[in-house]
Parts: structure tokens; C-alpha cells; sequence
């Protein structure tokens, strides 16, 4: 690194430990860890009302583990661009995570789904199945259904999360 002496990074290296993200045992070589990896849980710090107003707690009990999210095989993001499911809180610019669909036919009516209509592109709705035809429904009356063959529909995903920036 060019440098003349140790003490920039050992001032660096003592500043980390100080913070908690690294340790070492002193006149031993080698020993550096790092310390506070990744989080296994997000705090829940209690409830709040959306009424009335409760009481807070202080004492951190239990995390919210969402590792399960994660580790199910090809969860992709997409990002919302519209106002078609404004009524089911997903509005334009969020991110929602998405779980690959298998099989289409096990696909409960009222799930919220990206569909892919070739030729005309993708879109996230309500899928609902009526014997052969699927209907693609908005969260927002301004829209209205998309009704179709199944064999004209392609389930990409149902919805697992969504993720608001803002």
C-alpha cells in the first residue's frame, strides 16, 4: 500500500473494533474476525395501533425472520410501473417479489400473479381460472378484467412481498 508506517490502518482497525464489527486477541498473529455478519431477523419492536393508540415495549422478544422469503428457489423482483392495484395497496414505482409458478392449475382464484400474454406483454392482477379462460383482474376499477384462454396466458409468478421505497 506505500505506506511508511502501520498506524493509519492499525487507528482504522482499532476504530472497527470500537464499533463492534471486528475483534482480534492482542500479540497474536492472524486472529482478525469479523464480527455482526448478516442479520438473522428483522426486531419486533411491538405493535401500533391503527385505531387507538397501545402501549410500546421496549424489550426486543422476538425477530422477523425472513430467510424463508429468500431461500425459495428463483424468487425474482419486478418493479410496478402503473395504477392498476392501487386497492390492493401495490402502487407504481414499488418492488414486489415474486415466486415462479409450476403449476398454473394449483393456482388459488384471487392469488396476485405476473402474467405474461404474448404479444401484448406482462401485467400483475388477480388471476382467477372459469374453466378454460383465465381473468386477469385490476385492483382498481379503472381497469377493466383481461379475459382469456389459458392456453393465451403465461403465470410467471405469485406475489410474495411488496417493497415501498418511499
Amino acid at each position: 500500500m506505500g505506506l511508511r508506517s502501520p498506524a493509519p490502518i492499525q487507528s482504522r482497525l482499532r476504530h472497527l473494533q470500537e464499533k463492534g464489527w471486528i475483534t482480534w486477541q492482542e500479540g497474536q498473529a492472524r486472529t482478525l474476525q469479523l464480527l455482526g455478519g448478516l442479520v438473522s431477523g428483522i426486531p419486533v419492536l411491538g405493535a401500533v395501533a391503527a385505531g387507538g393508540l397501545v402501549e410500546t415495549f421496549d424489550d426486543v422478544q422476538e425477530t422477523l425472520d425472513l430467510n424463508h422469503v429468500f431461500e425459495k428457489k428463483g424468487v425474482f423482483a419486478l418493479t410496478v410501473n402503473g395504477d392498476s392495484m392501487v386497492d390492493a395497496y401495490i402502487a407504481d414505482g414499488d418492488v414486489v417479489l415474486m415466486e415462479p409458478v409450476q403449476d398454473p392449475m394449483r393456482l388459488k382464484n384471487g392469488t396476485v400473479v405476473s402474467a405474461l400474454v404474448p404479444g401484448s406483454g406482462t401485467t400483475l392482477k388477480y388471476f382467477y381460472r372459469h374453466g378454460s379462460s383465465i381473468k386477469l383482474e385490476a385492483a382498481n376499477s379503472a381497469y377493466a378484467p383481461i379475459e382469456l384462454e389459458a392456453d393465451q396466458v403465461q403465470i410467471q409468478g405469485r406475489l410474495l412481498a411488496v417493497w415501498r421505497n418511499a
